[in-house]
C-alpha cells in the first residue's frame, strides 16, 4: 500500500466517524447533545475536505476544479447519506418503521445514482 492512500484511508475513516458520531449526537434526542453534534459533524465534514486535499498533494495531482458536475456529485451524496441517516433514525429511534423504510430506500436509490453519475452508462 502506498504511503499516500494509508494516508488517506486513515484520515478518511476518522473523518467518518466524526461524521456519524457528531450525526448520532444531534440526531437522537435522549443524548441532549444537539449543539455539540453539529459542532462535531461538521468537523467531520471539515476533516474529510483536508483528507481529499491531503491526499491530491501526496500524489501530486492538481487541485480540485469546480464544475457543475463536481457540484452534483456532492450534493447527491449529501442528500442520500442524510435520507439514509433520517430513515434509519425513523425506524430505530422513533419506531416509524413505513416511513423510515421509504426515506432509507430514497436515499440508498440516491447514494446507487451516483455511480451512474460519476461513471455514466456506456454499452
Amino acid at each position: 500500500m502506498k504511503k499516500s492512500s494509508f494516508v488517506a484511508t486513515m484520515l478518511g475513516t476518522f473523518s467518518g466517524m466524526l461524521f456519524a458520531l457528531g450525526m448520532c449526537m444531534a440526531l437522537i434526542s435522549e443524548w441532549n447533545l444537539f449543539v455539540p453534534g453539529i459542532i462535531f459533524g461538521g468537523l467531520g465534514i471539515l476533516m474529510g475536505l483536508v483528507t481529499v486535499g491531503i491526499w491530491r498533494k501526496m500524489e501530486h495531482k492538481q487541485p480540485l476544479r469546480l464544475s457543475g458536475k463536481t457540484v452534483l456529485t456532492v450534493m447527491v451524496a449529501i442528500l442520500g447519506v442524510l435520507a439514509l441517516g433520517i430513515g434509519m433514525c425513523f425506524c430505530m429511534v422513533w419506531g416509524w418503521m413505513i416511513a423510515g423504510i421509504i426515506i432509507g430506500m430514497a436515499g440508498i436509490m440516491a447514494l446507487l445514482c451516483l455511480i451512474v453519475i460519476t461513471r455514466g452508462i456506456k454499452e
